[in-house]
């Protein structure tokens, strides 16, 4: 297996490794991409009895979809009034319950099929870090009304009840909404697909795609597929395969570190199983793991890979001055992962051409919108419903290329600055 040293990646449910593709094969819908996207639109296919090949460069999960955060809960990394100014109020609204229908996929999936090893634990909160405790509330209640989905308010000092910091005041609490153990779920996905008839090769980078026809033809190192659909779903690490998607994305670095094992000195910081995120653009986002034994914690962004150890100061840096009481914890481990942003904040869903699918740029949305981007790709196939054509106004747009990642880095720069006066304003 080829994973990066992350937590995911050492606490395996197993270790069982996926042939290289090596001679050719004849099928329904090959998929580029062995992550949650590829991997849902594979189940979804091989449920309904479709003939799927996955073909992954490294191993199942070996990018974002497998080294995250591990957050479930509804969303898009833009607002929903961003999005209905898109695409229109109507439009805005239903996105919002796909993004819902999103989280109870993952659910209900880790329930049908047992994976105890997914880890799921209930409860996330969204927590300010200046008070706003107006807006919280009224975002509450337009969710209520809205979509008849409830979460739950919290004031400063229910907050602080929890979470021992000075830096929060309220937060918004989710319920239904959940964090898990990205890797585990993923390898399970890929284990159903298998005994569901699908077959899905590792190691087995994609070099050339012939696209155009009724017969698409990929072709790897020492073997090819043949298929009459075909799925793009690869993320932060999409090779120039086809141009029109590889401009439309940007590359975005994110970084996530783990502590020591260190139960009681942690207690005295955090008191719930929850996972936090905060209400900056690019802010911190955490949970215990292990029974509440570490920490996983996660923020910062760059627009060029740089080193995990030394992001890792930062984050833990970020995590101190948060909670002076950690300042004696340790950092075991830290790692980095690509994802692919659009430059319109939403998720690329559609048919590019006839047979020629796309389903990416999920950076910053959480696991659910992936899961139900691969969803709505099978559903499209299967010409079972075209829900799939609410993402397209948020098309294969072109991402700027080196100006546009120079652009990205200075607005996440003015964000930062931004969240930083707000704070001291408080």
């Amino acid at each position: 297996m080829t994973y990066p040293d992350t937590y995911y990646r050492r606490t395996l449910a197993n270790a069982v490794e996926r042939p290289t593709l090596s001679s050719s094969v004849d099928c329904d819908t090959v998929i580029i991409g062995g992550g949650l996207a590829g991997l849902t639109t594979a189940l979804q296919l091989a449920r309904a009895g479709h003939a799927v090949v996955v073909l992954e460069a490294s191993s199942v999960g070996f990018g974002a979809s497998g080294r995250n955060g591990g957050f479930v809960s509804p969303g898009f990394a833009t607002g929903n009034d961003a999005i209905a100014r898109a695409a229109g109020p109507d439009a805005a609204r239903k996105l919002h319950h796909l993004s819902i229908e999103g989280v109870d996929f993952i659910r209900d999936t880790i329930r049908e099929l047992g994976v105890a090893d997914a880890k799921t634990q209930a409860g996330i909160m969204s927590v300010t870090r200046y008070d706003d405790g107006a807006n919280l509330k009224a975002h509450a209640e337009h969710m209520r009304r809205d979509y008849g989905y409830e979460l739950e308010f919290l004031g400063v000092d229910a907050v602080r009840n929890r979470l021992k910091s000075n830096r929060y005041f309220q937060a918004l609490r989710d319920p239904k909404a959940f964090h898990m153990h990205p890797l585990n779920y993923l390898r399970a996905l890929a284990a159903e697909i298998e005994r569901l008839g699908g077959h899905i090769y590792e190691n087995s980078q994609v070099l050339r795609c012939t696209l155009a026809g009724a017969q698409k033809l990929v072709s790897c190192r020492d073997g090819q597929v043949t298929a009459r659909q075909i799925v793009f779903t690869t993320g932060g690490y999409t090779s120039s395969l086809v141009g029109k998607l590889d401009r439309a994305y940007l590359p975005i670095a994110t970084y996530v570190m783990l502590t020591e094992e260190a139960p009681d000195l942690i207690r005295e910081a955090i008191v719930t199983r929850d996972a936090i995120g905060d209400n900056r653009r690019a802010g911190d986002y955490y949970r215990l793991v292990e029974d509440g034994k570490r920490i996983l914690w996660g923020g910062r962004i760059t627009t060029r890979a740089a080193s995990p150890a030394a992001l890792a100061g930062e984050l833990r840096r970020e995590m101190t001055t948060t909670y002076p009481q950690l300042k004696d914890l340790k950092t075991e481990l830290a790692w980095s992962g690509l994802m692919s942003y659009a430059r319109h904040l939403m998720p690329q869903i559609g048919e590019m051409q006839p047979g020629v699918w796309h389903c990416t740029a999920f950076g910053g949305h959480g696991l659910n919108t992936t899961a139900i981007g691969g969803k709505v790709v099978a559903e499209g196939i299967l010409g079972q419903s075209e829900r799939y054509k609410l993402f397209k106004p948020f098309g294969l747009v072109w991402a700027g290329g080196i100006a546009g990642l120079a652009t990205a880095q200075l607005t996440y720069w003015k964000l930062q600055a931004q969240d930083w006066w707000r704070e001291r304003a408080a």
